[in-house]
Parts: C-alpha cells; structure tokens; sequence
C-alpha cells in the first residue's frame, strides 16, 4: 500500500468545494492513476453529494476550469514556496493510518497492486480502494468514460516502462 493520489485528490475536492462555493467533504471526486504527471482526474464519476458534477455546476451557475491542472501544479507551487510538500504527505499517510488503526473501512485512493481491473495486472497504481484493519481490502472499479480509460491505460503504460527500465538496468528478469 501506498500513498497514492490521496493528498492530490484532497486538493482536488478543495479546489472543487472553493470553486462551486460548498464545503470540500460534500465533494466526491479521485485523482487516479500514477502519481506524478500522467495522473488523471475522474470527471466522469465525480459528483457533490450524489448530484452529477456537470449538472451541480449548471445549478449553481459554475463552470470547470480545469482544476485537475490547478491540482497538479500546486504540488510545485507549494514546493517553490517551501522547498517541500512533507506536511501534505505527512496529513495523508495520517489519514491512511487512522483507517487502518480505526477500521474505518474508508475509501481512499491509495496505490496497490492490480489484479486485472481495467485490464492492469502487475502493476502497483493508484485506484479508490476500501482501506481497513487489513490495508487495501478491496479495489473499487470506478466508472469511467472512454477518454478517463485510455489516459488510465497511459498512466498504467508509463509505470510499466519505468519499470522495464529499471529492470533492465539492474539486469533484473
């Protein structure tokens, strides 16, 4: 298990509460995939409090500006300004503790090996996943649309070649 896309799915939903003017934990949203560059926002399955978050914008007059991209670069923001983002990781590797601690049962998009949903095996990446006394218990297969499933696959595609990389400069199988 690992951290994941936890602390950027919590800017995600921040960003997403500030913009529509709601409070972030009515916010339901992941950033998925891999940690870093080729992490994707699941518009498609985000929604505020059960309403669908295109049709939640529309209601209250909002539009989205891509807040995924506001999500990615504030990580190098917050490290130009303080050299650092240790505190951001240290509040989500607490949160992942106390579900685990607690048995809370929480779902978090922590990083774990897949076994075959939308289609990656073999590979530790990020996904929403039930985390309790045991860790990741259960993966959670999200919807997606056609585009969020093809940048998975991408992200997906892009830790895999890490990983041959490695292997083959370690001369490793």
């Amino acid at each position: 298990i690992g951290s994941g896309t936890v602390l950027d799915t919590a800017r995600l939903k921040y960003l997403i509460g500030e913009h529509l003017g709601v409070d972030n934990r009515s916010v339901h949203a992941f950033i998925i995939g891999e940690h870093g560059d080729s992490e994707l926002a699941a518009w498609s399955n985000a929604n505020i409090s059960g309403v669908r978050l295109s049709d939640f914008c529309e209601m209250r007059g909002h539009f989205m500006h891509e807040e995924s991209e506001k999500v990615r670069n504030s990580a190098y923001e917050i490290i130009e300004r303080k050299h650092a983002t240790y505190y951001g990781i240290a509040m989500a590797v607490k949160r992942i503790c106390e579900c685990i601690i607690r048995n809370e049962q929480s779902i978090l998009p922590v990083s774990s090996m897949m076994h075959g949903i939308y289609g990656m095996k073999d590979i530790v990446i990020s996904m929403p996943a039930i985390v309790g006394k045991d860790g990741v218990e259960n993966v959670i297969q999200i919807s997606l649309d056609e585009e969020e499933k093809m940048q998975l696959k991408r992200s997906a595609d892009s830790l895999t070649g890490m990983k041959e990389m490695i292997k083959k400069e370690h001369g490793i199988g």
